[in-house]
């Protein structure tokens, strides 16, 4: 290292491992180390051993490499690889990686190299096809550049021509980089290792890339994925290796323009995550303190594929591996569009119009997210891009992209679909998963709903999927015709009926709602609704119903389903404030309007499940305002007259009310307090109301009083209350 000339040595000497093929020499010593050595010399002034030694290690790194790629070629091979490259029983494991380490030697030495590369700012640089730099001399206090930019500075002694300081830096960081390598232990060590990959990205960022390093780059890729489990890109690597999903998008942004298959195949092989594709080892997964950081660059790699496949054109080798998709031939479609092919969605059954070259790329990625993103949360991000990617404010939608947008969101509502309380965002998941169908048309709002029970729960499937699809705003969308929307009516019905067969409790009425332009359909939900009134469902629900069925003009069902909702209510003497007692007074207020029997029949019920007085007593009073049966068809054509307290339905009613005032009076004295005395007696004015209201009534209140001031005489003053206002 002293020289930039030197002697090689003999075939068989004990120094022929010091130089590679070419006969350069070559730096063996532990990488890190090395590259402490060059930033040591550096920063002691010694610029040209820090540059001869830093050439040496960068080398060694390529000599390295090649040697294990040789060295795994044949045993990769034979090893039981799981779906995505990654081995249980790998035979290789780097437990201490460049990026991360306490000493950042990939990126000393990248500064190293590069430093000497960089133009001045006073300096304009063109740059011939013969990589000669002529420079131009535009005085000091003008900067002609915002940022650095780096020229190719030949290596003395360098037989290859195209091999330079900046090439050597770049090879040397991507090595770097591509490294596999374990997750360290510790989440100050897992930060620092992102903080370094990130940092040394945005420095490779800054370089230009041109002909010689786009090639450099071609190689190296090439390399990583032929490196077995010694490249993070490669096959067989250990289950907790750091993916490599950071390093892969700017590989994959900088080959696209140069070499698209390439860049596709380094992008998708970086897509795996294999710490979540094991065994489910929750105690692994809780030691990778970044993985959130790691599935968030995981989604924004796939989002720039998507992007990117937008508009491209399929290799062979793409299409060959794509051959099992469903692509129908276009030979009955005009001239106009022999180039366009149908799509068909495996699992919505949806059918697209798509741009042949489009579809290979969009689906190779699609299928790629779908295996490797097993969060769901950054999926339905990644849908959401996709979906704006494909409907920009300005300019024509992109078929198939909506179309992977969809597919996407059928995995996401599938992952979240649990029996349990729905995960956060799930409602927002299956709203978003109707607007992108909508967007795609009809068959696709027929296929989710066709599929409902693999996507939805019966409460959403009614609630929210349904319900919204025939909706006006969005028949107006899609701009559907007569045939299609009572296509779309009919599978909105189906659904409805089974859901309501299902989950009648919380489905049934909007089933109803779904099925008014049926009416077998309608009288089939509603037969489901009395069936479970028994056992499932409770009287809110039903008397919910039931007032639906009224507004919608069926008294009969309506007082039906209200007799039912009666049947399973229970209201207690001190629940004068219960939100069911304006459904009892509807209930009784609609018998009463369709005639005495009908009362007749719901008021025992009445009497029988609820012991509160106050509500006895209204009920009973506004029965007698009008006559029953004024709603009934035959109303106006028989004499309607007012009923009597003293003769049935009300006579029973009027015993439970005067009995359900003595009982809360008797009750309300148990634990009565002072402050409370006002409001008793209150009460009592109310129950001597009702209590006249029967022939006898005024002797059973006396009644009342003489008994509460006899056992009650302990209490002084409120029998002096009681006195004062009852004699």
């Amino acid at each position: 290292m002293n020289s930039e000339t030197y002697c090689l040595p003999r075939a068989g000497s004990s120094c022929s491992n010091a130089f590679n093929s070419q006969g350069q020499a070559l730096w063996h010593e532990h990488i890190p180390t090395a590259c402490a050595r060059v930033d040591a010399l550096r920063s002691h002034g010694y610029s040209k051993e820090a540059m001869r030694l830093a050439v040496a290690v960068v080398r060694t790194m390529k000599e390295n490499q090649l040697q294990q790629r040789k060295q795994f070629a044949s045993i990769t091979s034979k090893t039981v690889l799981g779906r995505t490259g990654v081995s249980h029983t790998p035979v290789y494991c780097n437990h201490e990686g460049y990026i991360g380490h306490a000493l950042d030697p990939v990126g000393s030495i990248f500064e190293t190299l590069s430093e000497v590369c960089i133009i001045p700012e006073d300096t304009v640089s063109v740059t011939t096809e013969s990589s000669v730099s002529v420079q131009a001399n535009f005085g000091s206090t003008s900067s002609l550049n915002a940022s650095q930019k780096y020229q190719h500075v030949s290596i003395p002694t360098s037989r290859d021509r195209t091999e330079s300081y900046l090439t050597l830096a770049l090879e040397a960081a991507l090595i770097g980089l591509g490294q596999q390598r374990l997750m360290p232990s510790g989440l100050y060590a897992q930060d620092k290792a992102c903080k370094q990959e990130e940092k040394l990205i945005v420095k490779l960022q800054e370089v230009e890339l041109d002909c010689t390093l786009v090639e450099v780059m071609r190689r190296q890729a090439k390399l990583l994925l032929e490196g077995g489990p010694a490249s993070g890109l490669g096959l067989g690597i250990h289950v907790e290796s750091v993916p490599m999903h950071t390093f892969a998008k700017y590989l994959f942004t900088s080959l696209l323009p140069h070499d698209s298959e390439l860049a596709y195949t380094v992008g998708l092989r970086a897509m795996r995550l294999p710490i979540l594709e094991g065994s489910g080892d929750t105690v692994m997964n809780a030691r990778w303190f970044t993985l959130g950081h790691i599935e968030t660059q995981q989604c924004e790699l796939a989002s720039t594929m998507l992007s990117a496949a937008k508009g491209e054109t399929p290799c062979l080798q793409t299409v060959l591996e794509l051959a099992h998709c469903n692509l129908y031939s276009s030979k009955h479609l005009s001239k106009q569009h022999e180039k366009q092919v149908f799509l068909h969605v495996g699992a919505s059954g949806t059918d697209v119009c798509a741009f042949a070259g489009d579809i290979p790329c969009l689906q190779t990625v699609l299928e790629s997210a779908q295996c490797n993103i097993h969060s769901s949360t950054h999926l339905f991000k990644l849908a959401q891009d996709a979906f704006k990617m494909a409907t920009p404010v300005e300019g024509p939608r992109h078929l198939p992209l909506v179309n992977v947008a969809f597919e996407l969101g059928l995995q996401v509502v599938r992952m979240t679909l649990t029996p349990t309380p729905s995960p956060w965002r799930r409602r927002e998941m299956v709203r978003w998963l109707v607007t992108c169908a909508t967007d795609i048309g009809v068959k696709a709002l027929v296929s989710i709903m066709h599929n409902w029970y693999t996507l939805f729960t019966p409460t959403e499937a009614t609630g929210m999927v349904a319900t919204t699809i025939m909706s006006h705003t969005t028949m107006l969308q899609v701009n559907v015709n007569y045939v299609q929307q009572e296509e779309l009516a009919n599978c909105a019905r189906n659904l409805a009926l089974q859901c309501a067969a299902k989950e009648p409790q919380s489905c049934a009425l909007a089933a109803l709602t779904l099925c008014e332009k049926d009416p077998v359909a309608f009288e089939t939900a509603y037969q489901i609704v009395v069936d479970a009134a028994a056992n499932v469902m409770d009287s809110s629900q039903l008397f919910n119903i039931a007032r639906y069925m009224e507004h919608r003009g069926y008294p009969g069902r309506a007082y039906k389903l209200a007799v039912l909702a009666m049947k399973n209510l229970t209201l207690a003497y001190n629940q004068d404030s219960h939100p069911a007692i304006n459904d009892i007074h509807w209930a009784c207020a609609l018998s009463h309007s369709l005639g005495k029997s009908e009362l007749t029949n719901i008021i025992p019920l009445v009497v029988k499940n609820v012991q509160c007085a106050t509500v006895l007593s209204d009920i009973l009073r506004r029965c007698t305002m009008t006559a029953p049966g004024m709603a009934s068809p035959d109303g106006k054509r028989r004499s309607l007259k007012l009923l009597s307290y003293d003769k049935s339905p009300l006579r029973q009613l009027l015993d439970a009310a005067i009995s359900a005032y003595i009982n809360t009076t008797h009750s309300r004295l148990t634990h009565i307090s002072p402050r409370h005395y006002g409001d008793f007696i209150d009460f009592l004015s109310k129950a001597r109301e009702t209590f006249l209201l029967a022939h006898d009534g005024h002797i059973q209140f006396a009644q009342l009083i003489e008994h509460m001031k006899l056992i009650y005489k302990g209490k002084k003053k409120l029998m002096y209350l009681i006195k004062e206002r009852f004699g």
